[in-house]
């Protein structure tokens, strides 16, 4: 397939803004193409093809996962049958990273979950969820942490 979209064509196949491509690029997680410039256009323009739709497709999936870009830009430097290894560290990291995040979710619901209940039995004095959140005594020791 010929490079035949701009930038703004780009953004719209991988579902981000143009400043997100434009972030992506200075992060080099995707290449810049040289600009052409064309008979009838006016000025030198940029032309993005499927490469560029498969490598921000990529960038988008891994984040998704969550993935750093840093780690990112780790698994695109990584060759799929070479560094099977690495690439299998990586994601048994980033499980790990992801397993710690839900047991400090679950904390944090099992605390709001008690704190609403108190909330609802009882009618006089302060609201415990309120009072709760001012008093460092009654957070949850794993609760979610500040990111």
């Amino acid at each position: 397939m010929l490079a035949d979209m701009t930038i703004s064509g780009l953004a719209r196949a991988g579902g981000v803004g143009v400043e997100t491509i434009r972030y992506y690029q200075r992060r080099g997680l995707l290449s810049a193409p040289p600009a052409n410039s064309g008979p009838g256009s006016r000025g030198a323009v940029r032309r993005y093809g499927a490469a560029d739709v498969r490598q921000l497709s990529f960038i988008r999936s891994a984040k998704a996962a969550g993935f750093s870009l840093d780690e990112v830009a780790e698994l695109l430097r990584l060759d799929g049958e070479q560094d099977r290894p690495a690439v299998r560290a990586l994601a048994r990291q980033r499980l790990a990273q992801l397993d710690g995040l839900l047991s400090e979710l679950g904390a944090a619901r099992a605390w709001l979950a008690q704190l609403e209940d108190d909330c609802s039995t009882g009618t006089a004095g302060p609201c415990p969820i309120l009072s709760a959140f001012g008093d460092t005594r009654r957070r949850p020791s794993d609760g979610p942490t500040d990111r």
